[in-house]
């Protein structure tokens, strides 16, 4: 067996070691669910060749821009752009955001050639304002390019796509700040052991999900990230989110109930994903990744959406080009310690609550709108405050110390379209929770097992779906009952009823609680 033919960009020995050449293979399958299965069982990744030669096939189809620069642009402006300076001295373009290039088995000549190739993206693509994951890109591009010009050119054709519907990478900080605001949203949801041990050793935990990319796209081994690329390039985005929960849920069953290691767990994941042959294999992380039952790329962009619209109401632009740390804390850290008072929690228990609260409304600052302190226990007065905001977060202490209460995501108002009869209104994304004696969340059962929308029973912790609207039996047609229709104006086969409210009870989750008495109600928006 011949051995691989390197070009001259990549260091041999560090290759051979990092990921083994098994021999070519050949490749001839042209339906996309065939592609999806045979990238996701590494067909290619054990031969060079042919992963270079799938790479192309997967770049080329890519729908681009009419005039999309090409390997001919490049040689015709890299002179120019470059100059007599050194490669390894060239400085890196202004929207990786300080990102390092990673070595990935390149030689010297190689990590000069990556630099080279983001000035001149730089040159090319003005309207790319914030793109840190391009480094990487690059860097793996390079292995299986013929040269510069050739990998210059699949970079383009990647940050050239034109399919609104196949979003590729992150080009503006609105668009990055919002997937990572989309990827603590889905870690709420489908990694909660882990994000209450975030909560529990972090001040702000979005801030350690905002680091999301970096494990992909510069802390993953090459043979480990080669192996996301692979799937990423056939199906998506949606892959980044899924292999980066999937990273969290090892971390966590790694680290629960150790020590970590510094008194940064950003810095401790890092460290974990560097490391993380000690713990799995490319293959296991990619199988506990396609195990997790994710939403429809349809739903996450509608969330990436409403993240991005949350975050355009803050001032975060798409022409932004530098973002100050006191900036991301802006954007991140809602809930200040002179800017919130409560009888009932402090702040370090409602950080822990606007923690599992959708990131779009965590960018807000809690405001008081009710108290029994200040207005007294009318319920007809505690609509009279709350009516007209949305969502609020309902807290109660009970004359036994005990703290709980429920994030409500639709206007009280709703409860006046049933004519002074009781019915329900909201969303999947409501929920209950418990601070005293212990912190729980409970969430709406079925957004942990979609297939108990069918019609059911009322059940404690279940709300059966309006008789009116019936379930679809295609997933691929049916909103998941957690995002909230009446958010994104889009038809739904789904209704999700969480509240009701009448003149003498509030009911959350479909059962009447009890009675509190002298109960402290205060709600915030």
């Amino acid at each position: 067996m011949h051995p691989p033919a390197y070009n001259c960009f990549v260091d041999r020995d560090k290759m051979d070691s990092a990921i083994p050449d098994l021999g070519p293979k050949e490749l001839s399958c042209t339906e996309l669910q065939e592609l999806k299965q045979l990238a996701r069982q590494g067909y290619w990744a054990r031969s060079y060749a042919l992963r270079g030669q799938v790479y192309q096939r997967l770049i080329r189809d890519i729908p681009c821009r009419t005039v999309t620069p090409d390997a001919s642009v490049y040689r015709d402006i890299v002179g120019k752009i470059v100059g007599k300076h050194s490669s390894a001295s060239l400085p890196l373009p202004e929207f990786v955001d300080n990102t390092q290039v990673p070595s990935y088995c390149l030689n010297s000549k190689g990590e000069g050639a990556v630099r080279k190739i983001l000035l001149c993206i730089s040159n090319q693509f003005p309207d790319v304002s914030f793109c840190p994951a391009l480094p990487a890109v690059v860097a793996l591009l390079l292995h299986y390019s013929a040269d510069e010009a050739e990998c210059f050119e699949k970079a383009c054709r990647i940050l050239a796509c034109n399919d609104s519907s196949r979003k590729l990478v992150d080009q503006s900080f609105l668009a990055f700040e919002s997937s990572c605001m989309t990827f603590g949203d889905l870690v709420n949801k489908y990694c909660q052991a882990a994000h209450k041990l975030m909560v529990a050793v972090s001040e702000d935990v979005l801030q350690v999900y905002a680091d999301w990319q970096r494990w992909l796209f510069g802390e993953l081994p090459l043979s480990y990230f080669a192996r996301v690329f692979d799937v990423f390039l056939v199906e998506g985005y949606k892959v980044l989110y899924r292999v980066a929960l999937a990273i969290l849920k090892f971390f966590h069953k790694v680290r629960a109930g150790q020590p970590l290691e510094s008194d940064n767990v950003k810095q401790d994941i890092r460290a974990f994903v560097r490391d993380i042959a000690k713990t799995v294999s490319p293959e296991k992380l990619l199988e506990k990744a396609f195990a997790i039952r994710l939403f429809s790329r349809k739903e996450i962009q509608l969330l990436q959406m409403a993240n991005e619209k949350a975050l355009k109401q803050k001032g975060i632009t798409v022409k932004q080009k530098s973002v100050s740390l006191s900036k991301r804390q802006f954007v991140h850290l809602a809930v200040h310690a002179d800017n919130f008072h409560s009888e009932i929690v402090g702040v370090k228990e409602m950080r822990d609550i606007w923690s599992w609260v959708p990131e779009r409304f965590a960018l807000c600052q809690p405001l008081l709108l009710f108290s029994s302190l200040q207005h007294g226990y009318s319920l007809t007065r505690f609509y009279f405050q709350c009516e007209g905001r949305e969502p609020t977060v309902l807290l109660i202490k009970t004359t036994q110390k005990e703290v709980c209460g429920a994030y409500l995501s639709t206007d009280w108002s709703e409860r006046n379209k049933f004519g002074g009869k009781l019915g329900f209104f909201g969303t999947g994304e409501c929920f209950v929770f418990r601070l005293q004696p212990e912190v729980q969340r409970y969430e709406w059962v079925v957004i942990k097992h979609p297939e108990l929308t069918k019609p059911a029973p009322l059940e404690p912790t279940t709300v059966p779906p309006s008789p009116s609207h019936s379930v679809s039996s295609e997933p691929a047609d049916r909103l998941s009952p957690f995002l909230a229709t009446r958010h994104f104006n889009l038809p739904s086969k789904t209704e999700s009823l969480f509240m009701a409210g009448g003149s003498d009870c509030l009911i959350i989750g479909g059962c009447r609680p009890p009675r509190l008495a002298g109960s402290c109600l205060s709600t915030v928006t």
